[in-house]
């Protein structure tokens, strides 16, 4: 999240939230945190709101009634009324430690903040953070002993690397708010409890979510699909995650017709292409549409992911941008050595 310099932290508290299967306590705070130090309070709020990408908005959700969404109704009680901060916060921990039984689960410090000026949709606003920190790395103190210096060790959070947060923005109440997530440890499908358990959210249904997941999607299918189902060689895999990613960063609507016929070209692929849509959609409990308007941020966002290098070994990475019709793969008669052969016009 970018322009947080504004940010004011109007209360922070902190709670110890073991796993209850190892048999980990549950510590609560009685009261929130005195902060008084300007540097302390500006590396919390990098800390907290640093990872965040506003424009991937989640919401709460329940099965049968918003309001039994536990996360939801105690953040909700923190907007309407100030003093229950503690309070809330408090069942908060609670309603966590209860989710937290999964074995990779580890023991960690959970923070609530109410923030006061953050920065979202041209406004500034209230909004409530729910940290979580499990990782802990290893510091190195130097200090002064006498006329001699001494180091020892301390274990300690990296403040460039948040393991789980959620801020909610106070806004669309009666929608759920809308929130930003991050879930940096536990991605296995089995212990996701922060965001499945714990928060119960599901993303808008927005361009930004549409185009978001299709280029997850299409990765996806190219790296694993694609290359088990078919005879295709890995610089046929880079042509196609290229033709992807071309297609979403020169069209300004996305459409699943127009977008097979022009990347994916084959029916038979076609076909296996979408049979994988499902499965994914399916895993995922969410739906992309067949059309929708792209989203440029979430193309820039993802195309860091789409890798189109080709290693040889230990020898070569060969960095294909385009034109597959201008690399040739073989293999040597005398040596047995595959070989790929590359045709252009200007060495620079």
């Amino acid at each position: 999240m970018t322009g947080i310099d504004s940010v004011q932290l109007q209360q922070v508290i902190v709670h110890k939230v073991g796993n209850p299967s190892r048999g980990e306590d549950l510590k609560l705070s009685v009261n929130p945190l005195t902060l008084n130090d300007d540097i302390v309070r500006a590396l919390l709020t990098k800390y907290f709101l640093g990872p965040f990408n506003e424009n991937e908005l989640y919401h709460f959700t329940h099965l049968s009634d918003l309001d039994m969404n536990e996360v939801y109704a105690f953040v909700r009680k923190i907007f309407e009324d100030r003093d229950s901060f503690t309070q809330q916060s408090a069942l908060l921990a609670q309603f966590l430690y209860s989710k937290s039984t999964h074995v990779k689960v580890k023991e960690g410090e959970f923070y609530v903040v109410l923030f006061e000026d953050v920065p979202f949709e041209g406004d500034f606003i209230r909004a409530v953070g729910l940290f979580k920190s499990e990782t802990k790395e290893t510091f190195l103190k130097v200090f002064q002993h006498g006329q001699s210096w001494e180091v020892i060790h301390e274990e300690g959070v990296n403040i460039n690397k948040l393991d789980k947060g959620c801020l909610i923005f106070h806004t669309n109440t009666n929608e759920g708010f809308k929130a930003c997530v991050v879930d940096a440890t536990n991605k296995q499908n089995d212990a996701q409890y922060w965001v499945t358990d714990f928060l119960q959210v599901t993303p808008y249904s927005d361009s930004y979510h549409h185009t978001d997941k299709y280029l997850s999607l299409c990765k996806s299918f190219i790296t694993n699909e694609y290359a088990e189902k078919f005879d295709v060689s890995k610089s046929d895999q880079i042509d196609m995650l290229n033709r992807s990613m071309e297609y979403f960063k020169t069209k300004e609507n996305f459409s699943i017709e127009e977008f097979t016929n022009e990347v994916i070209h084959h029916q038979e692929v076609v076909d296996t292409f979408m049979d994988y849509k499902k499965n994914f959609e399916s895993s995922r409990n969410f739906e992309i549409q067949d059309e929708f308007a792209i989203h440029v941020s979430a193309v820039k966002q993802q195309q860091r992911a789409f890798k189109t290098v080709l290693k040889l070994d230990k020898n070569f990475h060969v960095y294909i941008h385009g034109r597959r019709d201008l690399i040739e793969k073989g293999v040597d008669e005398m040596s047995g050595k595959k070989y790929y052969k590359l045709y252009f016009d200007e060495e620079s």
